[in-house]
């Protein structure tokens, strides 16, 4: 652990889960960046690109999916701070066999933006999974060239305001 991790902040002394009080915090200026990606079959990412799957288009889909979890993360994960988002970024980088997305997240306040950053990755990588299922399942219903991966934090940063 870091220095500034020390002690845990989401446990009381006895042990019971608890929220972090960051009432007495000043406001900062934060951004988080975090990245992952989907491993598909190159047939699959072939018909992304063409718009040819049928169920729409996967990667705006995915975008607005990722968009959806970043406002949301507090809902999701115990113990998270609702904050006020202030920007939303999405990229998506397609290769042969595999979609990059990389969510940039702005935020005002008193707490960071990282797991913002990474449910908005992991949301919008599980919408271009679900949207892809069909061709991406082999003859015994199996997704055995399907994967997300690499799922992490690429930058955080704060400053004072």
């Amino acid at each position: 652990m870091s220095e500034d991790s020390e002690e845990l902040t989401h446990t009381d002394d006895e042990g019971s889960v608890q929220m972090v009080d960051v009432g007495d915090k000043p406001d900062t200026s934060r951004r988080a960046v975090a990245a992952g990606e989907i491993r598909l079959q190159a047939s699959t990412v072939d018909a992304i690109e063409a718009d040819e799957l049928g169920k729409g288009d996967v990667l705006a889909t995915a975008r607005i999916g990722a968009i959806q979890a970043v406002k949301h993360t507090w809902e999701t994960i115990p113990m998270c701070h609702q904050i006020p988002i202030t920007n939303v970024e999405t990229e998506f980088s397609v290769a042969d066999d595999r979609i990059e997305l990389t969510v940039a997240v702005e935020t005002t306040g008193k707490t960071g933006c990282e797991m913002e950053a990474l449910e908005g990755v992991t949301t919008g990588l599980n919408v271009v999974w679900d949207m892809c299922k069909a061709a991406e399942k082999d003859d015994a219903g199996q997704y055995p060239d399907t994967a997300i991966e690499n799922v992490c934090v690429v930058e955080k940063w704060k400053r004072t305001l």
